[in-house]
């Protein structure tokens, strides 16, 4: 039998729209909860909006329910995929890889692997396009190109600091980190995520410009191990990002370097002032 490949994934890839087009990715947004109504990230509202609103009203974020996931799985099954591989945020983050599993397992006559990127951000979209590149070579097949992309997951970093962490605790998804008493100190975390896609505290330092420095010694460790991509990733901190950019983009070893905005859903999730560095091995 032709296999016929579908790729879907979810809003914190943070792929662009028009990436998402180009390589034929599916979407699937997940939600913004406000008082007044439902919004979808990064189609009813964008990162932007998210930070003018906070002072009145932190949002809730929300994954898609299983009959999104029905929806968009039969839909590629009568335009004729006979396989999908559904990539999504870190099950340690949030319930849609799970959500997305139990769907997968409600429909007949097509093959659906959803795989746990154990990541967010540039990480889970790196691991999107990843897979991507190895459906368009058309020299795999359906369960190599599953295996290649569950063995990818342990070649992607991330680290990011936080300005604080009442919003990681909110969203009650803060893991193994701590800090409350470091954080009356000015002492910041330098955060990773770990084997099972949870939290840590990777490191420390005191203070914001302290922390920032500390993440690109870190970044710059990991990108002089070999060529690989690097992505940096802001909520409403664009010109510290940039700095941050401008000192890891040009490095020996930087195969290819992204500045970018998390989505809405993730800004809710970490608070603005989050920035982020996402290493992918090439």
């Amino acid at each position: 039998m032709v296999e016929k490949i579908a790729l879907v994934t979810d809003s914190p890839c943070d792929l662009s729209a028009e990436l998402l087009e180009e390589k034929n990715i599916n979407f699937l947004p997940l939600k913004i909860i406000y008082q007044d109504g439902e919004y979808l990230d990064r189609v009813d509202i964008q990162p932007g909006e998210i930070y003018q609103h906070f002072e009145k009203e932190i949002p809730s974020p929300s994954m898609p329910g299983p009959e999104e996931f029905k929806e968009i799985y039969q839909k590629l099954k009568e335009e004729g995929f006979t396989h999908i591989i559904s990539i999504h945020i870190s099950s340690g983050l949030s319930a849609t890889f799970n959500v997305g599993k139990m769907a997968a397992e409600q429909l007949e006559n097509i093959e659906i692997e959803v795989i746990d990127s154990k990541g967010l951000s540039m990480a889970l979209g790196r691991l999107v396009l990843y897979c991507s590149d190895l459906i368009d070579k058309q020299e795999f097949s359906f369960q190599e190109i599953v295996n290649k992309v569950r063995a990818k997951v342990k070649d992607i970093n991330v680290f990011f600091v936080v300005k604080t962490l009442k919003y990681l605790k909110k969203g009650g998804r803060i893991g193994r980190i701590t800090g409350t008493v470091g954080e009356i100190l000015s002492i910041k975390p330098i955060i990773s995520i770990d084997e099972d896609g949870v939290y840590y505290n990777f490191d420390k330092a005191r203070g914001r410009r302290k922390s920032l420095s500390r993440l690109i010694e870190i970044a710059k460790g990991r990108i002089l191990q070999g060529e690989c991509y690097v992505d940096v990733m802001h909520a409403d901190a664009e010109e510290e990002a940039r700095d941050i950019f401008t000192s890891l983009k040009n490095l020996a070893g930087v195969k290819e370097a992204h500045l970018g905005e998390i989505s809405p859903v993730m800004a809710v999730h970490a608070g603005p002032g989050l920035i982020g560095v996402a290493i992918t091995r090439a």
